[in-house]
């Protein structure tokens, strides 16, 4: 049984995330998405939060679970027994900064791999950062991230 870890902040998940999502878990018998504490971000989302818009984004998803960490994610792909990474290609410049991540990480466990996947071209262009913003500026963020997001932020913005 292959493992696969989709490590990220994911604050909020987006729809371009789960359509990495999506097709990385008709790949792998395994995902485990982990939403990471990046010491170089400042969260908008709590981590339990992020966990549960995760998992009410994924319920249909069979073959995906939900955790999160602190520290590296070789350490956690150890202790899970996960041979993969996925990473997800927006546009040429994250391919720089994903390369240079992948090969730290290949060097800190030559075992563990980073396969890219590109998200669908209208999901292309999202991020969390926009989302985040257009959501609490009140704009309609209903056809850029799941569903449990978009009612999130809608609550929180009426509030």
């Amino acid at each position: 049984m292959t493992t696969a870890i989709y490590p990220g902040s994911f604050d909020p998940i987006t729809n371009g995330h789960f359509d990495v999502l999506y097709r990385a878990s008709r790949l792998f018998d395994k995902i485990i998405v982990v939403v990471l504490s990046n010491v170089s971000k400042k969260s908008y989302l709590s981590t339990d939060t992020r966990i549960e818009l995760i998992k009410q984004s994924v319920e249909s998803i069979k073959n995906v679970k939900v955790d999160s960490y602190e520290g590296l994610t070789v350490e956690y792909a150890r202790a899970n027994n996960a041979k993969v990474l996925i990473r997800g290609l927006r546009a040429i410049s994250d391919f720089e900064y994903e390369m240079q991540l992948a090969q730290l990480n290949k060097n800190l466990d030559p075992d563990l791999d980073t396969i890219f996947l590109v998200p669908r071209v209208e999901n292309n262009f999202l991020s969390s950062s926009i989302v985040k913003e257009i959501a609490l500026l009140g704009g309609d963020i209903s056809g850029i991230v799941p569903e449990p997001v978009h009612k999130y932020f809608k609550n929180k913005v009426k509030k």
